[in-house]
């Protein structure tokens, strides 16, 4: 059984598309928040996703330097 290639052509592409889902998710789920009426314990449960959210946002940010500096060595 033969390894799969290592197809890195496209990650800053896919990683830029994750970001941009991911602020999407934030902004809906604030947007949700502030039209519902919810307990303050649901409140802080949004909050806390959303605050893990932002630091997955913080990663692919890195993760796409990261690739972006592989891409431009010719890494790959």
């Amino acid at each position: 059984m033969k390894a799969k290639p290592d197809k890195r052509q496209d990650n800053v592409e896919k990683l830029e598309q994750m970001v941009e889902n991911t602020q999407e998710n934030i902004e809906a789920t604030e947007e949700t928040a502030d039209n519902l009426d919810l307990t303050e314990e649901d409140r802080k449960a949004i909050q806390d996703k959303n605050h893990r959210r932002q630091e997955s946002i913080e990663s692919f940010k890195a993760e796409i330097a990261d690739e972006q500096g592989d891409r431009e060595r010719g890494e790959y």
